[in-house]
């Protein structure tokens, strides 16, 4: 991507606020703050308080000497300078990418019809504004995060198509009933594509549809037939993705929609992203991936949220078909051992 996409994609979602400065800067030392805003589902705005780079000037007192008043003048200077340069520096409409609505783009929406947990609401976050591969233990929510990113990518482009692979169809029938339930995608805007689904109506879906849930094989074979329009993408999210891996289907996606278009989000979704570190680089560089987000039962943010695991055993029978192959192979595999 050029320096102005990346430019674009970190300011999403930020909102600064404005200070007007003080008359007698020369008694007032500088304390800086800055707000968050967050839009959420129901319309309302939450502010979080974090460290920033300006704000308003507290006054303190009356003793300081010259040099003290002389750094506090050149620190209040810099702020102003910085904050100038931030409004100034936003990009036009010629580097927004293509498709982009500025409006819908000022703001990302985060549900609130369930409970905010603090380490999906980072990853989210995170997840709109790089390729992030979020590995988190099952039950824990990623269907939640991807969910959110779905959302909010469908609001920016109006006319971008939403992608949501997993690689097995009982999966993706499941990823469709999530989606609407947590951020009320509207249903007759999704659409489950299948290999059996005939090319005409697989041509006309991707025309008038805008999330799509399928297999990776079924997206292969839409970019190299061009019944998929992949500089439409805006949006990839690749389910159990420590299959990405040598040739897998996931990474022919991922390769074929860089082929032709580079203004599209990656998130990956994984409980266990490789065996070893040479298994998760090649994840990480079959996915475009530049960002992780890793959590485990441990972690202080998810100890909450875990619940303590019950293992039961349940020895099954065979029953009389299975016993009497058993039988035959074991009487097979002695005879063949006796000889």
């Amino acid at each position: 991507m050029s320096a102005n996409q990346r430019t674009l994609f970190e300011s999403w979602g930020r909102s600064v606020s404005h200070t007007e400065p003080r008359k007698n800067i020369s008694n007032s030392a500088g304390k800086t703050s800055k707000k968050k805003t967050l839009k959420v589902k129901d319309g309302s705005e939450q502010r979080e308080s974090s460290s920033a780079l300006w704000g308003e000037t507290v006054p303190q007192d009356e003793d300081k000497d010259d040099d003290d008043d002389l750094m506090l003048v050149a620190v209040y200077e810099a702020e102003r300078s910085l904050l100038t340069s931030d409004i100034t520096s936003c990009p036009d409409q010629h580097s927004l990418p293509q498709g982009y609505d500025p409006s819908a783009g000022q703001i990302w929406i985060y549900p609130t019809n369930y409970p905010i947990r603090e380490y999906q609401l980072k990853m989210s976050e995170a997840a709109l504004l790089q390729n992030t591969l979020v590995c988190l233990p099952t039950g824990l929510g990623k269907t939640f995060i991807a969910s959110v990113l779905m959302y909010n990518f469908y609001r920016w482009f109006p006319a971008g198509k939403i992608v949501f692979m997993a690689p097995t169809k009982p999966l993706v029938s499941q990823q469709i009933e999530a989606c609407f339930k947590i951020m009320g995608i509207p249903q007759h805007h999704m659409a489950e594509l299948t290999g059996s689904t005939a090319a005409q109506q697989r041509r006309e879906l991707w025309r008038s549809k805008r999330v799509f849930f399928l297999t990776p094989q079924v997206m292969v074979n839409d970019l190299s037939r061009n019944t998929c329009p992949a500089t439409h993408v805006k949006c990839v999210v690749i389910d159990e993705a420590h299959k990405a891996t040598g040739n897998h289907a996931y990474c022919q996606v991922i390769r074929e929609l860089w082929n032709q278009t580079q203004q599209f989000r990656v998130l990956a979704l994984s409980a266990t992203p490789g065996g070893d570190v040479k298994a998760v680089q090649q994840v990480i560089s079959n996915l475009l991936i530049s960002h992780i987000e890793l959590r485990s039962d441990d972690s202080p943010d998810v100890q909450t949220h875990v619940h303590q695991r019950t293992l039961e055993k349940i020895v099954v029978p065979l029953g009389e078909s299975l016993t009497q192959y058993q039988s035959r192979y074991l009487q097979s595999a002695w005879s063949d051992r006796s000889q």
